[in-house]
């Protein structure tokens, strides 16, 4: 009888610092879940050519540059966590459709991610986070400069008034029992008494999931609905959360992803890694697989 396919995740890198990181995010969740890891180089011939290598290289030469760094850090994984990687060197004119084009052609379970502010990875993801999170149909978990550390023991769960809020229910779940993790639930107060009646029920919706599932979780009302996304990281970073998890959203006109202005904000200015949940049509049933 052949093993059950074991699930994947993209982790794209340009060996850089914050790129590091989010392999030790990836290398840390895929021995706590069992998963396997694919490692993603990506090349333009217009930048990473003349930026990185001899103005006289060749493509041939960068591919195979990459492919040996590759091939050495795909090694040092497999004896130092027993973890299987697959590696994968590409040339792109847009680097975050070719990371979305990989993690479908792979079946990715999840992407996790290096990004930080003006520097670093900002060529070859910082400025295209967004647009990963807003593309793929996986959860995109984003770090900047957290260390993994003992794992996510403290995660924040914002709830809003949409009912695809809930559909990170399940991801929660799926986390918190595996690290032990305690769910802060976030949300604020609507003076709007229909309003009001919506949050309540999205909030009494989750805590009974959660009871549940037997997860601990605690629920905090933030004092300013104008300043969420700064509140939130606040919030997060006074308890040291160790991941927000949070919603893109669906626009129903045109029938694809966007992220709405609290998640850019989130995404941009947390030094906490974020982890992003695409809504699905299916709702709150939706079987989710695991990372």
């Amino acid at each position: 009888m052949n093993s059950p396919k074991k699930n994947m995740m993209l982790v794209p890198t340009d060996f850089s610092q914050v790129a590091e990181l989010a392999l030790e995010h990836a290398i840390m969740i895929a021995k706590t879940f069992d998963n396997d890891i694919a490692l993603l180089a990506i090349y333009d011939t217009g930048n990473l050519i003349t930026s990185i290598f001899s103005k006289n290289a060749t493509e041939e030469m960068v591919e195979k540059s990459l492919q040996t760094k590759l091939d050495v850090m795909k090694e040092e994984i497999k004896q130092k966590h027993g973890i299987d990687i697959i590696t994968v060197v590409r040339s792109a004119y847009s680097i975050y459709k070719t990371i979305v084009e990989v993690a479908e052609e792979l079946d990715c379970d999840s992407i996790v991610m290096g990004t930080h502010g003006a520097s670093g990875l900002q060529k070859i993801m910082g400025s295209n986070a967004q647009r990963v999170i807003s593309q793929a149909g996986v959860p995109v978990i984003v770090i900047k400069g957290k260390h993994f550390g003992d794992g996510y023991k403290n995660i924040i769960f914002p709830i809003d008034l949409s009912f695809e809020t809930r559909q990170k229910v399940k991801w929660a779940i799926h986390l918190a029992k595996k690290f032990n993790s305690t769910i802060h639930i976030l949300t604020f107060r609507e003076d709007d008494e229909f309003l009001g009646h919506k949050i309540n029920a999205n909030i009494n919706n989750v805590e009974a999931k959660f009871n549940e599932a037997g997860v601990k979780y605690t629920s905090f009302f933030l004092k300013d609905k104008n300043a969420l996304a700064k509140e939130t990281i606040n919030y997060a970073e006074n308890i040291k959360a160790d991941l927000i998890m949070i919603m893109t959203q669906q626009d129903e006109d045109l029938k694809e992803i966007i992220i709405g202005s609290y998640a850019q904000q989130i995404v941009n200015n947390s030094p906490i890694p974020v982890m992003t949940v695409t809504p699905t049509t299916k709702g709150i049933t939706e079987v989710v697989r695991a990372l």
